[in-house]
């Protein structure tokens, strides 16, 4: 029964998407325009935002505000599996410096 349906189903689709409005009916308009020059410009504006902050948070980590405990790495903040042995934590660990091996 309801395959008999699915045929005219299928074009009642075809027969919809073959109408095209006509030429006089589609026009670009100065709303739609005005809509895209405003989001290009917030994009800018957020982008230039960005940039700020990241140089402000380069210029205060080059002066030192930012202390090195501040600087592990984001698997070290995670907690161990029971049973497991927890890394030394005698001194913080600095980006460049060599992990000791677990072997």
């Amino acid at each position: 029964m309801a395959l008999d349906l699915l045929p005219l189903a299928a074009d009642a689709l075809v027969r919809a998407a073959d109408q095209a409005p006509k030429p006089e009916d589609v026009k670009a308009g100065w709303l739609a325009f005005g809509i895209f020059i405003a989001l290009a410009v917030a994009v800018g504006l957020l982008g230039w935002s960005l940039v700020r902050r990241l140089r402000k948070a380069q210029a205060s980590e080059d002066a030192g505000l930012y202390g090195p405990s501040n600087r592990r790495p984001r698997s070290a903040e995670a907690l161990p599996l029971a049973g497991q042995d927890t890394p030394e934590q005698d001194a913080p660990e600095s980006p460049g410096s060599p992990r000791p091996s677990s072997d």
